[in-house]
C-alpha cells in the first residue's frame, strides 16, 4: 500500500495516526502490568494451551495408526 502513495501522502498518513494516538489516555505500566497479570490468571483455566485439550475433542488427533509392512523386505 505504502509503495503506491507519494511521500507527502505517507506522511500525512503518519501524522493522522499519531494524532490518534495522542488522544489516547496513559497508565503507567505498574497499574497495567498488574490487570493483565490477573485477567491472565483469571482466563488459564480455560486456556486450551494450558490446560491441553481433551483427545476425544482434538480436531487434529489422528483417526487411525500408522502401519507398515514390510513384505517387500521379504520377497527376494
Amino acid at each position: 500500500m505504502a509503495r503506491d502513495m507519494s511521500d507527502k501522502d505517507i506522511l500525512k498518513m503518519e501524522l493522522e495516526q499519531l494524532q490518534k494516538e495522542v488522544k489516547n489516555t496513559r497508565e503507567p505500566v505498574s497499574k497495567t502490568t498488574k490487570e493483565i497479570y490477573e485477567w491472565v490468571e483469571a482466563q488459564a483455566a480455560e486456556d486450551p494451551l494450558i490446560k491441553g485439550v481433551p483427545e476425544d475433542k482434538n480436531p487434529f488427533k489422528e483417526k487411525g495408526g500408522c502401519i507398515i509392512t514390510c513384505d517387500f523386505l521379504w520377497q527376494n
